[in-house]
């Protein structure tokens, strides 16, 4: 399993060196997007709407927008001190709560921690306390270049980091529209609905789930694969330099036509009679 962060978890004086790895993935079946006429992937340029030019890697820098049109610029070397400043903190647990204290849209990803060299018997340590005292940790992390609120608990065994949103990521719910304040009720219906919700109560099983949508695609996928139903993107064509070489001549002839300065007709003066 890929290790993606490498630091150090510390509450009171216990300090454990962990890794850590992404507990979850994305299973989402990836699209590509081809021209219709030819059926070539699309491409995504980097173009300065200024300059119309092409932009590589190099040629952009990361900035802060504070009001229209006025930024902050900020180089690779600020953000990469500042980023290894905090990195190279312990994760300090800060609290300890109840999971119950924690609503469910604070949580946004999963990861494993496990032990890195020596500190196996710390982690075990961190694990039996919070698993007998049914507790979780609350503490800083940076994850990505950004700081994150986290939770710290136990999984089968396994010490997780979930990364939670801070309070002022969680918008605001008074701002939802139309959420009716108070709704009549008939006791009969209300009743009928409790007793739907009983029958279809069971034990959470996540393996009795799966995504219904992300199957039927790819049986589709399949499916037309093996009828040869493909298609092949056509290469790009490669330069003729004899057909090349005609248009840039005849570009610049009818170019050095256009620019000639046109030629005014002298008048002619007649000539005096001599007299005799």
């Amino acid at each position: 399993m890929h290790t993606m962060w490498k630091g150090t978890i510390s509450f009171g004086l216990v300090s454990i060196p962990v890794k850590m790895h992404a507990a979850t993935e994305n299973k989402d079946v990836k699209l590509r997007q081809l021209h219709k006429e030819c059926q070539s992937p699309i491409k995504y340029e980097k173009v300065c709407p200024v300059c119309d030019v092409e932009l590589k890697n190099e040629d952009i820098v990361k900035a802060y927008e504070y009001t229209k049109n006025k930024f902050v610029v900020l180089d690779d070397e600020d953000l990469e001190n500042l980023r290894k400043e905090q990195e190279d903190k312990a994760v300090e647990i800060i609290d300890f709560v109840s999971l119950e204290d924690i609503d469910p849209i604070y949580f946004e990803k999963s990861y494993y921690l496990s032990p890195n060299e020596g500190g196996g018997k710390a982690y075990g340590l961190l694990r039996s306390a919070l698993e007998d005292t049914g507790k979780i940790g609350i503490a800083k992390i940076i994850i990505r270049q950004k700081e994150q609120l986290a939770v710290i608990r136990v999984y089968k065994n396994t010490i997780v980091v979930e990364t939670i949103h801070y309070p002022d990521e969680v918008r605001n719910v008074a701002d939802v529209p139309n959420v009716p304040e108070e709704v009549k009720i008939v006791k009969k219906e209300l009743d009928v609905a409790k007793m739907l919700i009983e029958q279809l109560t069971t034990s959470f099983d996540p393996e009795k789930y799966q995504d219904d949508y992300r199957t039927a695609l790819l049986e589709l996928i399949e499916e037309r694969k093996n009828n040869a139903e493909t298609t092949t993107a056509k290469e790009k064509p490669s330069p003729d330099n004899v057909t090349n070489l005609m248009d840039a001549l005849q570009a610049s002839l009818d170019r050095a036509k256009k620019d000639k300065p046109k030629q005014t007709k002298r008048k002619t003066i007649p000539k005096k009679k001599v007299a005799t």
